[in-house]
């Protein structure tokens, strides 16, 4: 197996700072990278409070904790990167951004850098063609929320993306001990593919009057076996993350059904984008 010992993480959101602190606790060491000191200071604070929780609960000693803690480095330049084996961008899900980003890490790292993208749902043969021979390092990674909890990794690979990358890629995936499972280069691979399609239907049979929010989740939890109904989910997940996903559906693939539903772009025009500002389809300010 390849032996990586070093990564840069590109963003620290949700679910950057969650590959980040995955990783770690796989005794990787991780530079976790973001523009921004603030969102920096935010995954400090989530990545203290988690390794905290799992001390109270004896998952870790204190003195691991201290390892796993001690393994992440937080930058707001990319000069970091030169020296890591390996990228992971997890940026906001958006092309413009990510190929500026990819851009800047072409210039950066080393012609034997993987550079993986988290994308949910944007081509990596895009991405990729935005590095011009590098394309073959290029490769999307899609953890899910949460990253330290979900087992799944969604590996899709370019056009030009290589064998090599492909393999060193599941390798890292098990490494963190992670499922890689393969998918190809569609608008929203697989789990977007499906699921989002789901999430809009249950925003417009809320909005026709089928049922009201509870009650919708209520049926999909009890009656198909659901861990989470689709509304709740949808806050989860972000109601502007939702939204962007499904206009990437209906744009490349062209269909209405993947247009999303009025009720859900009324919600996200409001600034109710769900767990992250406190309100979207259900109340959290109490949380």
């Amino acid at each position: 197996m390849t032996d990586i010992h070093t990564i840069s993480v590109i963003g620290a959101g949700t679910m950057g700072s969650g590959i980040a602190l995955t990783a770690a606790m796989k005794g990787i060491q991780v530079r976790q990278n973001d523009i921004a000191e603030a969102q920096l200071d935010r995954a400090r604070a989530y990545h203290a409070k988690t390794l905290a929780r799992s001390v109270a609960k004896e998952r870790l000693t204190q003195d691991q904790a201290d390892e796993v803690a001690a393994r992440i480095q937080y930058h707001t330049g990319l000069s970091e990167c030169a020296s890591a084996q390996w990228v992971i961008e997890a940026a906001t899900e958006n092309l413009k951004l990510k190929k500026e980003i990819f851009s800047a890490l072409d210039e950066a790292c080393g012609d034997e850098v993987i550079l993986a993208t988290n994308t949910s749902s944007i081509s990596i043969t895009d991405i990729g063609a935005t590095v011009g021979p590098a394309a073959s390092r290029v490769i999307g990674m899609h953890f899910f929320n949460p990253v330290p909890v979900m087992k799944l990794v969604e590996v899709i690979e370019g056009i030009a993306t290589s064998e090599e990358t492909t393999r060193r890629t599941f390798e890292l995936a098990e490494r963190m001990g992670k499922t890689p499972i393969k998918a190809n280069d569609r608008a929203g691979f697989v789990s977007n593919r499906v699921l989002m399609p789901m999430i809009n239907e249950a925003f417009h049979a809320w909005m026709e009057g089928v049922a009201e929010p509870e009650a919708i989740d209520d049926i999909m939890k009890l009656g198909c076996a659901f861990p989470m109904g689709p509304l709740r989910l949808a806050d989860y997940i972000g109601l502007d993350v939702c939204h962007h996903i499904m206009m990437v559906l209906y744009e490349e693939l062209g269909d209405q059904k993947y247009f999303p539903c009025p009720k859900l772009r009324q919600l996200v025009l409001a600034g109710r984008l769900g767990d992250k500002s406190g309100m979207g389809v259900f109340d959290h300010s109490g949380t």
